[in-house]
């Protein structure tokens, strides 16, 4: 049977994936504990259900750094897709072109930034991090710029990879085949067959990454840049004052500092914090259509899938990916009815009833 939910792509990816790569894929740092909270804090926000409301079909639409999209969900960037399936980043690309999403590549991609831009018929943003040798940061702009990616989107919480243990127990490490096409470029050496891939990021990651990079990649681009990673109030007005086009509140899929809190938990601080000065997005722990809506009613213009649609991608490649988007279509739209809610451009704090503790 088809999966119905986005937790059982899961369950079906689980089944056709190395237990290495699903490992890798699935886990989180040390003992998961963000991980987990991603999703179970979601639980703790209740909606405010509302009755004969005379409700159309709601618009789902709404504009993303002045992009419009057809629903507020875009696909973040997530490693080593091709582990997933074959066509990797590509299918998922085709798949974001034909819902009508965003697609943000990731530098760890196994096509390059070409290929999947020549793929594509949607808008692309490219994942940046921040290298030692900022010479090759600077070469993947330019790349990202003549490949016409329409924004930069920096992971600013990555100085170190942190302590996956997952990947630990299962010995996961990069096949010694695997294209990273991104990462290996002139001047720039190719991953180490073998070599733990946490070992090998954190050769390339400058852990010294400071708000003057933020500076410095403003001043050699004119694509807006986005900040991901953002956790804290105080980080999100240093944003916005450093000049940013957005946030992304995530705690990197619960992969960094464990028991970090919930993005959804840290959400209204960071939306307050930016005052309206730039757009807030959100990823971590969605997998309902519900979901979003407690998100958008917390301030987030549009929030980022990772895990979900690799998953998709894994037991059905492009078709997988576009499925998991139409099914957080179809839940977002009964969710909007059912709280009498036309359009998510309306939905707001009212949505939510209550918070309960999670």
């Amino acid at each position: 049977m088809e999966p119905i939910n986005l937790d059982e792509y899961e369950v079906a990816a689980s089944e056709r994936l190395d237990a290495g790569v699903y490992a890798y894929i699935a886990g989180g740092a040390e003992d998961e504990y963000t991980l987990r909270r991603n999703r179970t804090a979601f639980g703790g926000l209740m909606l405010r259900p509302r009755v004969l409301a005379g409700t159309p079909p709601p618009d789902l639409r709404t504009t993303v750094l002045g992009c419009q999209v057809a629903l507020p969900v875009l696909l973040a960037p997530t490693t080593l897709q091709r582990l997933a399936h074959p066509d990797g980043e590509l299918a998922a690309t085709r798949a974001a072109a034909a819902t009508g999403a965003i697609y943000v590549a990731p530098t760890t991609a196994s096509y390059s930034l070409e290929e999947i831009a020549a793929a594509a018929t949607t808008t692309l943003w490219f994942q940046l991090y921040c290298l030692r040798d900022r010479r090759l940061t600077e070469a993947l702009v330019r790349r990202a710029e003549t490949a016409g990616y329409r924004a930069l989107c920096l992971t600013g919480d990555s100085p170190i990879s942190g302590r996956r243990e997952r990947d630990r127990r299962s010995g996961f490490s990069l096949p010694a085949d695997y294209p990273m096409p991104n990462l290996t470029a002139p001047g720039m050496p190719p991953p180490p067959a073998n070599m733990p891939l946490a070992v090998w990021a954190n050769s390339l990651l400058d852990p010294t990454v400071s708000w003057d990079d933020v500076s410095w990649l403003r001043s050699i681009t004119s694509l807006p840049v986005i900040l991901k990673g953002v956790m804290d109030g105080d980080d999100a007005q240093q944003a916005v004052n450093a000049g940013v086009a957005a946030l992304i509140v995530s705690n990197h899929g619960g992969r960094q500092l464990d028991s970090a809190p919930s993005t959804i938990e840290v959400l209204p601080e960071v939306v307050a914090a930016v005052a309206g000065r730039c757009e807030v997005y959100l990823d971590g722990g969605i997998r309902r259509g519900t979901d979003i809506v407690k998100a958008l009613a917390l301030g987030a213009r549009a929030v980022l899938i990772g895990r979900p649609y690799v998953w998709g991608l894994a037991v059905a490649g492009e078709a997988g990916v576009r499925r998991v988007l139409q099914l957080l279509e179809i839940e977002l739209s009964t969710a909007l009815i059912l709280c009498g809610c036309a359009a998510v451009r309306g939905i707001d704090r009212r949505v939510i009833r209550a918070a309960l503790s999670v």
